[in-house]
């Protein structure tokens, strides 16, 4: 593995978000359509938060397999992006390598690193399975 390899080559650049005023059923509907595990929280293109799909499990049970329509109309009523987001989210710099980004998500029970640049913008995510993908490709 090239330690020093620049994360940008293994991020997901400009990835899909949730945003701080949008309606926790449409955040819900966005892991359902696409497959997503985590989703960043963005406010004006800072990053302030990342949800992932056991998050919003956590809140809601039967959020997936259950009645869409009630799901949604629970999330909606009782929860926004922000209370069910996770604030104290872990990031690294666009200016980092992989090696940064295998130190970080080793030590914690977490899977996706938002990646900012110096003004805190979102520029991409990395995820354990893009490390992995990587890994792969080296061999």
């Amino acid at each position: 593995m090239k330690k020093n390899e620049p994360i940008r080559s293994i991020m997901t650049a400009n990835p899909h978000t949730a945003h701080t005023g949008q309606k926790p059923s449409e955040v819900r509907q966005l892991f359902v359509d696409r497959g997503f595990h985590h989703l960043p929280v963005t406010r004006g293109g800072k990053l302030v938060g990342i949800l992932s799909s056991s998050d919003i499990l956590r809140l809601v049970p039967g959020a997936w397999g259950g009645d869409d329509r009630q799901v949604d109309a629970m999330l909606d009523s009782q929860f926004t992006v922000e209370t069910m987001m996770n604030a104290e989210v872990r990031s690294m710099s666009v200016h980092g390598t992989v090696r940064d980004a295998v130190d970080i998500l080793s030590e914690v029970d977490f899977h996706a690193l938002p990646v900012i640049d110096d003004e805190g913008l979102l520029t991409g995510i990395v995820t354990s399975t893009d490390l992995i993908r990587y890994l792969r490709d080296q061999y």
